[in-house]
């Protein structure tokens, strides 16, 4: 069966601002693939700009754009987060994390300011990074007799197939990684060599 196992993300850190009546926007798009970098890059940009009123952000991960999050950080309910996750979503975006730092320039900009302000700051650090295209990666750590060694390593060796934690005693194993659309159909070859244990470690 065939079916989309791509998803769109950034290749690189990118920056964007956007200004106001005095007040500053300061947009930051990070490539990201879990809360704990989320979080890292969060309090970097509070240290690096501990001076600024405000540092609301949105973030969406996972190939099924499944876990997403938005925060206002203190302005009013839907002017920050919401439109910094929009632009995620109309750039089909996921694995980033927008976070737009304010200085308060003296001036109360509205609630319709204040949208455009974040969603402007947002689309403009989107505008600057650079788009990619990945493919969704199934993780599988595979074990075997020694004597299956030869048959176990042509199979991978043929779909060109990335392989990490090598591990060649009696009893051997390793971990490969396998684009989703194809991993069914390596994991029927390789469960038809004797002895095969095939164990899925996670999705990538």
């Amino acid at each position: 069966m065939l079916f989309d196992d791509t998803y769109r993300t950034i290749a690189q850190p990118a920056e964007g601002i956007f200004r106001d009546r005095g007040s500053k926007f300061l947009g930051f798009a990070f490539p990201v693939k879990s809360t704990e970098e989320i979080a890292a890059h969060l309090e970097q940009l509070r240290k690096d700009h501990h001076s600024a009123r405000h540092h609301c952000y949105a973030w969406r991960l996972g190939a099924d754009h499944a876990a997403w999050r938005v925060n206002d950080d203190g302005e009013p309910s839907g002017t920050a987060g919401k439109p910094i996750y929009g632009q995620i979503q109309s750039s089909d975006l996921t694995n980033v994390v927008i976070i737009v730092v304010r200085y308060f320039g003296g001036t109360l900009l509205g609630v319709g300011g204040l949208i455009n302000a974040y969603r402007a700051a947002t689309h403009e650090a989107i505008a600057n990074a650079r788009i990619i295209e990945k493919h969704i990666t199934e993780i599988y750590r595979v074990e075997f007799p020694y004597d299956a060694m030869n048959t176990v390593m042509k199979i991978l060796k043929d779909k060109d197939l990335p392989q990490t934690n090598q591990d060649f005693q009696l009893e051997c194993k390793l971990d490969y990684s396998v684009r989703k659309s194809e991993a069914d159909a390596v994991k029927e070859q390789l469960e038809k060599v004797s002895g095969v244990k095939l164990v899925w470690l996670r999705t990538e």
